[in-house]
């Protein structure tokens, strides 16, 4: 080698040796704990986490190189939520994601002090996890489920697939205020669509079966099904269940109708935890949660299943299938 070719590389290694050696001393494993609302079994959840994982990838994270995700599937259970909550405390993470309201309490209660970024909370500021949507003030921020006015709509829905519809039952938790804001909402819009309302618990699938079974034992009956963990949770029971007894259901996600329910309106689920992916990345990167503003949903979509609508004999009005964002053969 050359005398000038050997110089090159030394001062080149000697160069590079000390930002080589400060990186290994200054980068360290960050550590993201997720509290998720469904079961580990779910593709829901799964698709949801892939999402979530990918957003971070695209920022520069790697998980198992720079990132560890420690993840608790709580099937909907709030005994499991807080258990979880604790025990991802406890592990010391930098940041914690919560997939729902149902399990932003616990995480809430287990600390104010470690970020949280929470996806699809429809109430963040009644419910007490922020002190606004502009500036939330504490240690958690994220991205809204939908507002409470949305809830109304499912009942508008619902009168122009199914006319003849007067009595509507109501699925939602009773132990999530969100529940009640959303079975609020619905009460007021009732009255003037001629409907009767009244709720069903969907803590437990005995809950779910004898309310929906009551409800059908009397004629022009009708389904609203709210965004909540339990809902999801046990979702092929209810879809099952509004198909053996002939009832026309509104749904709050499109993955409803996908599944086979006859009509969803509401945000898409997938695409939060996309944009959640960014605040974790902020956090991590030395942003406060309390300066990153909460982010409402950006688009709405109506989700039509023609095959359960003709199952149910209802003749889908020209209006809605003309405005629908997605209909299913």
């Amino acid at each position: 080698m050359r005398r000038r070719d050997f110089i090159k590389v030394v001062v080149g290694v000697a160069l590079a040796t000390p930002f080589t050696a400060q990186a290994q001393q200054t980068g360290r494993m960050r550590r993201v704990g997720v509290l998720v609302n469904l079961a580990k079994d779910d593709p829901l959840g799964q698709e949801r986490q892939k999402a979530f994982l990918e957003g971070l990838q695209a920022l520069g994270w790697t998980k198992g190189r720079d990132v560890q995700i420690d993840t608790r599937w709580g099937a909907g259970d709030a005994d499991q939520f807080r258990k979880y909550a604790a025990e991802l405390i406890a592990l010391d993470p930098d940041v914690l994601l919560a997939t729902s309201g149902a399990t932003m309490p616990a995480l809430m209660q287990a600390t104010r002090t470690v970020p949280i970024v929470f996806v699809q909370v429809p109430d963040p500021v009644g419910s007490g996890f922020v002190q606004s949507l502009a500036r939330p003030g504490g240690n958690a921020t994220g991205f809204m489920q939908f507002d409470f006015s949305l809830s109304g709509k499912w009942l508008e829905v619902l009168k122009e697939i199914a006319p003849r519809v007067t009595r509507v039952a109501v699925l939602r938790d009773p132990a999530d205020p969100a529940g009640t804001g959303q079975f609020g909402a619905i009460q007021i819009v009732a009255p003037p669509l001629g409907m009767e309302v009244r709720p069903i618990d969907v803590r437990e699938p005995a809950e779910i079966e004898g309310g929906i079974k009551a409800l059908a034992s009397a004629p022009n009956g009708g389904l609203i099904i709210t965004g909540s963990a339990p809902s999801a949770v046990h979702r092929d029971l209810i879809i099952k269940l509004a198909a053996q007894q002939r009832l026309p259901a509104v749904y709050p996600y499109r993955f409803y109708a996908t599944d086979g329910g006859l009509v969803s309106y509401g945000p898409d689920t997938i695409d939060p935890y996309r944009r959640a992916a960014s605040y974790v990345d902020r956090i991590l990167r030395g942003e406060k949660p309390a300066d990153l503003p909460v982010q409402a949903p950006t688009k709405y979509q109506l989700v039509i299943n023609r095959k359960t609508a003709k199952s149910l004999d209802l003749a889908l009005p020209q209006a809605m299938l003309a405005r629908a964002d997605e209909v299913i053969e």
